[in-house]
């Protein structure tokens, strides 16, 4: 099979040690490929370091290193495979809840028809015994015995047994109902799928996660800073410290020491139960002095919370957020390549805002705020957190 993206072969991206798709793939000397684990391994249980698929001897035992444009095809692969099977799996749905509402249409319809059938041969036997009544009342209308026609008038002109037909009703709707529950099960099955999709992705996402260390002589004077520089939360006395050129003043932020100028990454912040923060990534030429608008055309990617429940991406114009929980943990992620800054709720893996098209043409920061005391309800620190690669 080829593969449309990159029109290599399958098998080129197979490891012909495990027979499995390559997990991080070194080349060696001599031109082939496989898993990194799976050749070490090899070489690790013989005397001689052999190539398994030409058998070529080095000496001494190479160094090999991941093979990183090889690498990317092969997370490409994976992904166009795993694509595959998430919309082969939903279309193998779709067509398994057609052939019940199919099903389940004509059983309706069938046993429509038999209703109707047994209502029409009801109701045409009663019509017959009313004119087999008619018929003899006729003949009794010209007959001379009266005593005859005294004995069989009661009999014909008491009412037949028969149906209450006003009761009866045909409803031309075979299957109120029946899609809608067929889609119910299809949104069962998307909300399966979309909730595996979100907990890969944010692995996925994860896996770029970077030690974000605060940098004091960027915080504002308010800001209190825990000493391993994980935590900045507002204090309520300025606090004496250096009038920098990098130092965020008046307003009451803080970056991070270590900016990005390429590649992607990823850090998560803990808020609980904060009524006011700032967070996202900001470049490093920003103005730190004076009033700041956070907007992309200022070099803000920013989300923040106000008032406890109102949540705004500060786009341009900025766009207000309607969650359906309140985030404890919030994920931030940014590809310099692709120009997005995505937001996240790390607790339930779902989707906040993402910035497109950002215009990253320097090194760029983690941007924290931790906002105003809000009458002590806001005195808790913003606090970066480790990700559990476990869950």
């Amino acid at each position: 099979m080829t593969s449309p993206g990159n029109m290599l072969p399958e098998k080129q991206f197979q490891c012909t040690i495990c027979q499995q798709v390559f997990t991080d793939p070194v080349t060696t000397p001599c031109g082939h490929n496989f898993c990194q684990a799976c050749i070490q391994s090899v070489w690790d249980s013989s005397d001689v370091c052999q190539c398994p698929t030409c058998n070529k001897s080095f000496t001494p035992r190479p160094e090999i290193n991941i093979n990183t444009a090889f690498k990317e095809l092969v997370s490409a692969e994976k992904e166009m495979k795993e694509s595959d099977r998430l919309f082969t799996s939903l279309i193998r749905s779709i067509e398994e809840r057609r052939a019940e509402v199919h099903t389940e249409i004509k059983e309706k319809q069938k046993a429509a028809e038999q209703r109707a059938e047994e209502m029409t041969n009801e109701l045409q036997q009663e019509i017959a015994e009313l004119q087999r009544r008619n018929t003899e009342l006729e003949e009794l209308r010209s007959s001379e015995d009266h005593l005859h026609l005294l004995q069989r008038v009661p009999s014909l002109t008491s009412p037949p047994p028969t149906r209450e037909w006003k009761e009866i009703s045909v409803h031309p709707e075979l299957c109120v109902g029946t899609v809608s529950r067929a889609l119910s099960k299809m949104d069962h099955t998307l909300k399966n799928e979309l909730d595996g999709l979100k907990k890969e992705e944010m692995k996925r996402m994860q896996k770029y996660a970077v030690d974000v260390v605060l940098d004091p002589d960027t915080a504002h004077p308010n800001i209190v800073l825990s000493a391993d520089g994980k935590q900045a939360g507002r204090g309520e006395l300025l606090h004496v410290v250096p009038d920098n050129p990098q130092r965020f003043d008046p307003v009451i932020c803080v970056i991070g020491k270590k900016g990005f100028l390429s590649g992607r990454f990823y850090f998560q912040v803990a808020v609980g139960t904060k009524t006011f923060w700032d967070m996202g990534v900001v470049k490093e030429s920003v103005n730190r002095k004076g009033m700041i608008t956070s907007k992309p055309e200022n070099g803000y990617w920013t989300v923040r919370l106000r008032n406890g429940d109102e949540y705004r991406a500060l786009d341009s114009p900025s766009v207000l957020i309607s969650l359906k929980e309140k985030p404890q943990t919030v994920g931030v992620f940014t590809d310099y390549e692709e120009r997005t800054v995505s937001f996240f709720n790390v607790e339930s893996r779902s989707h906040i805002y993402t910035f497109t098209g950002c215009l990253f043409t320097e090194r760029i920061f983690p941007f924290f705020s931790p906002g105003v005391c809000d009458e002590g309800k806001n005195t808790a620190p913003m606090v970066i957190t480790a990700v559990n690669h476990e869950t």
